[in-house]
């Protein structure tokens, strides 16, 4: 069984949070304007690092009311290696080392182009059972092209 599979997030527009960290107030108001979205089954909310910290981005939707405060940004997508592992408790190196050795396997490599994002997986129910919560990793990958 393998355990990183491989998606492709299209170019597209997304709403972001601005640049901070969990616990201020921009992302706590974030937090609270997508958290009131209906829920659906595959990943809106993705978190990337920043330059100051982090910033939380929200795909955007046509019509779609944003508060005044969070501005719509572009987003360049592309195909990804996600892995999903313990939020906080991942050993990022030796997940790397994996994700690094699946894709020289399979003709890939790592897009540094691009931003590593995150997403918290784990439903409030689940969270009550496990007492963790799951985090999807998300690295950007291209095809690697001999040169």
């Amino acid at each position: 069984m393998q355990a990183i599979r491989i998606i492709e997030i299209p170019d597209c527009k997304m709403v972001s949070s601005g640049v901070g960290m969990f616990g201020e107030e921009n992302f706590t108001a974030f937090n609270a304007w997508f958290s009131a979205l209906p829920r659906t089954k595959d990943a809106r909310d993705f978190v990337v690092e920043a330059a100051g910290g982090m910033e939380w981005l929200f795909i955007y939707e046509d019509g779609m009311t944003v508060p005044e405060r969070f501005r719509i940004v572009d987003f360049k997508g592309g195909l990804y290696a996600v892995t999903t592992d313990i939020d906080q408790q991942t050993n990022i190196d030796a997940m790397d080392r994996e994700l690094h050795a699946f894709l020289q396997q399979n003709g890939f490599e790592q897009d540094v182009s691009r931003q590593r994002m995150g997403n918290i997986i784990t439903p409030d129910s689940a969270y009550e059972v496990l007492g963790y919560q799951q985090m999807d990793y998300y690295m950007p990958i291209k095809i690697k092209r001999e040169e």
